[in-house]
This record gives structure tokens, C-alpha cells and sequence, in this order.
């Protein structure tokens, strides 16, 4: 018994570190219930080629108002206690990466990912897209595209989909997965095989 109620201890410790802690949380995260019902009306096919693509075809980050570029607007949004000067830079700050768990003090260990890359946007839809359309998708604040997070793991991350890439943290795939369909739907892209079934494993987890 004292074993059993020293596990539950030290299981309640780490659920209660991590909701307590200020993660990034952006926009419109669906629930488990809708992004099964998204995930099941993506059209299915497999990626098109990355010919022609470029990350500057997808301008960003753009001007937000306030001296405030897109960038600065998420590091506001999902950091805890952020400072910014009169160019709307951060000065000081934390920031939580749900990703890893990890916690930082300095934005330039932070990294504003997008959580369906632009080149995997690229190869299942947008190369058909407009500039317009790209730059808009780029800067997308509505959604839950954009997240700050530690830039090591982002940089790991790279343009992989969900078949080949996951957040290191288990706990976090079913919300992953929740914003990546988000984004799918939203922007009317395809998804392939190996990357909806990693998806609805995804899921499983929520």
C-alpha cells in the first residue's frame, strides 16, 4: 500500500508540474471529437513534389501592427511574464515548449514552428496557392498553427509529418494531432496514408 500511494504521489506531482506550468496554447485547438470528424473528411493522396518550393514563397514573418512582426506576436502569446521594448522584441520571459517540456528564459532558444511545415503545406496543396495565399498561411494567428517552441526540437522536427516525426513528450501527441488536422481542414490539404494512420494513433492517445 505505501508503495502503491508513494507511485500515485509522485504520478500527481508530474500531471500537476505540467498543467501548472504556462504552455504555449494557440488558437483554435478542435477537440478529440472534432478532429476525428475532420480527419475523416481529408482527402487521402499521396505528396506531391517539392519542385519549385522555397520557404520564401511563403513570406514571413510579416508586419502585425504595433512595431510587432508575427514572430513577436506568438512569443508574446505563449510565453509567461514576457517583456518587450519599444520594438516589441523580448527582453525577458519564459517560455514553455510542450514539445519537450523544456523551459526557457531567452526567446532566441525559442522557435515559432509551424505545426504543419510550409513545405509539407507545399507538397499536398500549396503549390497551387498564390503568394497571397502562402504569406497568409505563414502568419496564420487564427489557427493553431503557430506555436513557440524549443528550436533544437523544431529544427529536428524539420518538414517530417506525423508518420515520421512526433513531439518527444507522449503526452502531448493527442493535442498535436488535434492542431495539425486543424490545420489540414482548414486549408483543404491532403494527407497520405502513413500520415493519417499516424494520426488516429495519435488520437488514441488523448
Amino acid at each position: 500500500m505505501r508503495r502503491s500511494l508513494t507511485v500515485l504521489a509522485v504520478s500527481v506531482l508530474a500531471v500537476g508540474a505540467f498543467v501548472g506550468t504556462a504552455a504555449a496554447t494557440p488558437p483554435g485547438i478542435p477537440s478529440e471529437t472534432t478532429a476525428r470528424s475532420e480527419l475523416a473528411t481529408l482527402t487521402v493522396a499521396a505528396d506531391g513534389s517539392l519542385d519549385g518550393y522555397s520557404r520564401d514563397k511563403f513570406p514571413h514573418w510579416i508586419d502585425q501592427g504595433n512595431n510587432c512582426n508575427t514572430r513577436e506576436v506568438v512569443l508574446k502569446r505563449d510565453g509567461t511574464n514576457v517583456v518587450t521594448g519599444s520594438d516589441c522584441a523580448a527582453t525577458s520571459g519564459s517560455w514553455y515548449s510542450p514539445y519537450d517540456g523544456a523551459t526557457w528564459t531567452a526567446a532566441s532558444d525559442v522557435d515559432i514552428d509551424h505545426v504543419v511545415p510550409l513545405a509539407d503545406a507545399w507538397r499536398t496543396g500549396a503549390a497551387s496557392w498564390t503568394t497571397a495565399q502562402r504569406q497568409a498561411y505563414a502568419n496564420d494567428l487564427s489557427d493553431p498553427q503557430l506555436i513557440a517552441v524549443t528550436d533544437n526540437v523544431n529544427q529536428a522536427k524539420g518538414d517530417a509529418s506525423p508518420d515520421t516525426w512526433k513531439p518527444p513528450l507522449t503526452m502531448y501527441w493527442c493535442t498535436y494531432a488535434e492542431m495539425w488536422i486543424a490545420v489540414k481542414h482548414k486549408f483543404d490539404l491532403t494527407v497520405n496514408s502513413a500520415e493519417k494512420s499516424a494520426l488516429t494513433d495519435m488520437l488514441g492517445h488523448c
